[in-house]
């Protein structure tokens, strides 16, 4: 263990030690080139005209006029490949063109990171291998073939739940033996350091637009910022602009699953406890003897039974807010705000915009409310059939 990426008691460097050059070389590396004038200027020229930044703050005034309150919506599903995913894929890819990899691997749930990173190794001339759950690439199929078709090969994990947690621990074996010339592109805001501070460097930008957006247009900071929460990459990339101020709450949505209060299968941060998972010391769905609860969500993005550490102390610390809404809560407000606005909006993201629904009634009509749209829904189109057949 190492005492670096700490947040309070969570975060840290929990890993064997054949992994601890490799991740040392990786923080080096973006301490070494992340903040130089070059590397700034040729990342934020991909963000512009390959990614599409930056995204417009969109105000949903049918949907608000139905909520009560006014709503607005931070479009990162017009983003290419349709999520905000191709924000720390375009970093890191960068980062391991800058020192010199010639591979990379990544895990993926529901396949939106996975398709980002397929479509950064087609970009930087890179051969490039995806860890992906079999539960996850049966229900996500269509992202499946966009991989492929970006030229990776896509692995899939038969071993455990056949998730996101098994795509990561085999990611991880994989790396172990092929360090000197493949780079680990880890997707979300969780694992050993440098990760959770990698990730959160290159999602940023999303806080950052937002913050200005709302001045811009508004004139005034919003009273609440909204996200989805699985691992927490969107959630942590909006929140960061906000948390020094104190006017604005934060408030996290984590996948509830069914919804039954016995249910210890889903909400990491509402129902989990402290222990270390992938490297990292935060909140996990565990039983009494520390073994990972199988997790179950409508959605495979936030089908994990871990989270960030830095959401894990924005919980403690009271700084943020967490909570969990279900999975028939998601299909409802999937198709509301599909026909509210003509935006359909990804299984994750819906879990935000779920949780505005049970504020209806709650809130003043002046409050204003921002949600990342962390990424468009064309993906769960064929799951929300399966539970919501069209007549």
């Amino acid at each position: 263990m190492k005492q670096k990426g700490r947040y309070g008691q969570f975060g840290g460097f929990y890993v064997p030690e054949v992994l601890i050059g490799a991740l040392e070389d990786i923080e080096a590396g973006f301490e070494q080139y992340c903040n130089t004038s070059q590397f700034i200027e040729e990342l934020d020229t991909l963000s512009r005209t390959y990614a599409g930044r930056p995204t417009p703050l969109y105000h949903a005034k049918r949907f608000s006029e139905h909520m009560g309150f006014e709503v607005y919506i931070k479009r990162e599903d017009l983003l290419h490949g349709g999520a905000h995913k191709i924000n720390n894929v375009l970093g890191q890819g960068l980062l391991a063109k800058y020192m010199g990899k010639k591979k990379l691997i990544a895990e993926t749930g529901a396949g939106q990171h996975g398709l980002a990173t397929s479509m950064a190794g087609a970009l930087f001339g890179m051969e490039t291998k995806i860890f992906m759950g079999s539960v996850d690439v049966a229900r996500q199929n269509v992202n499946v073939h966009k991989m492929k078709l970006c030229g990776a090969e896509v692995i899939s994990v038969s071993g455990g739940t056949c998730t996101l947690k098994d795509a990561i621990n085999d990611a991880l074996r994989y790396w172990t033996a092929h360090i000197d010339d493949t780079f680990y592109l880890f997707g979300t805001a969780g694992g050993p350091h440098p990760f959770p501070m990698i990730v959160r460097h290159f999602q940023t930008p999303i806080g950052i637009e937002s913050r200005q957006q709302c001045l811009d247009q508004l004139g005034r900071l919003p009273d609440k910022v909204v996200a989805c929460v699985g691992g927490g990459s969107n959630a942590i990339g909006i929140f960061s602009a906000f948390i020094d101020d104190p006017v604005v709450e934060l408030i996290g949505v984590e996948g509830g699953g069914k919804g039954t209060d016995t249910d210890e299968h889903c909400a990491t941060l509402v129902k989990g406890s402290v222990g270390v998972l992938h490297g990292a010391q935060t909140y996990l769905l565990q039983d009494e003897n520390g073994q990972i609860h199988e997790t179950e969500c409508i959605s495979a993005g936030l089908d994990y039974p871990g989270v960030g550490p830095e959401h894990a102390y924005l919980k403690d610390s009271g700084r943020a807010v967490y909570t969990a809404v279900t999975d028939e809560q998601v299909l409802d407000v999937f198709e509301l705000f599909t026909r509210s606005e003509g935006i359909i909006p990804a299984l994750e993201s819906s879990h935000a915009l779920a949780w505005l629904v049970s504020q209806k009634g709650k809130l003043s009509k002046d409050t204003v409310v921002v949600v990342n749209l962390s990424g468009r829904g064309d993906k769960d189109v064929s799951i929300v059939e399966q539970h919501r057949p069209m007549l």
